[in-house]
């Protein structure tokens, strides 16, 4: 069974990241959640990076906020592809971790959604595992048709409510 791992730089981090973890639940993916600092516990980041794949992980999410720099330490200790969740702080409304996050060098690639946003993070480590396996695939299609479907039915209902 494919695994993600979520790695949080705090447990206040925890209710931004909760939709993520109820979005991999709805989609059957099994996970492990973990509070990791970079700055604070680095020898505690390194052992839970260089082990994933040992453990199962297939993707990493990484959710930090102001310096953010949690996602480039697990990159740089893991061929594992990271996403980086970048947490709204109080400081610059999250542009910090934003910019934290995407700001990497060369060779360490974290890929980074939006600031709390936390449903795509879980959405593209799903998209990830799909490319992989295909039952995923068939629920990730499913998933995108219901996002269509809802639309439409939202546009219908706008047209006669307008009428």
């Amino acid at each position: 069974m494919p695994k993600v791992a979520i790695v949080m730089g705090s447990a206040s981090d925890l209710g931004v990241v909760k939709p993520a973890i109820d979005t991999l639940k709805e989609f059957g993916i099994e996970y492990e959640a973990r509070v990791i600092s970079a700055h604070r516990t680095p020898e505690e980041a390194h052992t839970f990076a260089s082990t994933a794949i040992e453990r199962g992980v297939e993707v990493i999410i990484s959710c930090a906020g102001k310096a953010a720099h949690l996602g480039g330490v697990i990159a740089a200790f893991t061929p594992l592809p990271v996403i980086g969740l970048p947490i709204k702080s109080s400081t610059m409304d999250g542009m910090d971790s934003l910019l934290s996050t995407v700001q990497m060098p060369q060779g360490v690639p974290v890929a980074c959604v939006a600031i709390n946003g936390a449903v795509n993070a879980a959405l593209l480590a799903i998209q990830m595992l799909a490319l992989k396996y295909a039952d995923i695939m068939d629920k990730f299609v499913v998933y995108k048709t219901n996002l269509k479907e809802k639309v439409m039915n939202d546009d219908k209902k706008l047209q006669e409510e307008l009428k």
